[in-house]
């Protein structure tokens, strides 16, 4: 656990595979390693009745693929989804909202837990229940300045943002504190997917692990 988060730390991107075509899984999985990208995450999609066994399935093919990626799954509403998810390699789950019950199975299982929240009190409370980390959702819409407010007093629990974070706002979610990146479209690009794209889909991967190495360099 203690290498993935000194990986994590070091290279700040967890890229989101959301509703990604089963028939396109495995070269979006390869095209993302190509670019450097070291985490993915695998959302449940809670409208659809087979999210539990599809997710699961997806998470276990990245660890085939690729396994160099730290595989994680996202949106877990319920322990269910996250045993399902452990039971498929998972080594973190990310979470919407904070859930007592899913932040303490996840950790249970031996995972890392990245729930989501949006005031103090929320990022406080989950990380007392033992969160190693706290996703900030929707970080584009609050914005870096939000991020160091926040940060005043709770400056000793790690902080991920999420939602709306680009290669143009990064940096600034950097500096006001947040450790790490949760990016699903804004690299994911609808467009690349629907034509194949996947040598474009490499290059703006590592243009996002790029600008990410030079954060950590400083």
């Amino acid at each position: 656990m203690q290498d993935m988060k000194a990986l994590l730390s070091e290279k700040k991107i967890i890229a989101i595979l959301r509703r990604v075509p089963a028939e396109k899984l495995d070269r979006v999985i390869l095209a993302l390693r190509e670019g450097g990208v070291r985490f993915m995450e695998v959302t449940f999609d809670q409208s659809s009745p087979t999210c539990l066994t599809d997710t699961a399935a997806a998470i276990r093919r990245v660890g085939e693929l690729a396994p160099d990626v730290y595989a994680g799954a996202g949106t877990v509403l319920t322990a269910e989804q996250a045993e399902a998810a452990a039971a498929a390699g998972a080594k973190y789950v990310i979470s919407p909202d904070v859930n007592p019950a899913v932040i303490r199975r996840t950790t249970a299982l031996g995972m890392i837990s990245m729930p989501g929240a949006l005031t103090p009190s929320e990022v406080l409370a989950a990380y007392r229940e033992g969160a190693s980390y706290v996703k900030i959702f929707p970080a584009g819409d609050l914005g870096p300045a939000y991020i160091r407010a926040i940060r005043a007093p709770i400056s000793h629990i790690p902080l991920l943002a999420v939602g709306g974070v680009d290669l143009d706002n990064m940096a600034d979610f950097f500096r006001a504190g947040i450790c790490g990146f949760g990016i699903g479209g804004n690299i994911l690009k609808k467009d690349l997917l629907a034509r194949d794209d996947y040598a474009g889909l490499t290059e703006l991967a590592a243009r996002y692990t790029a600008r990410a190495a030079e954060l950590t360099k400083g």
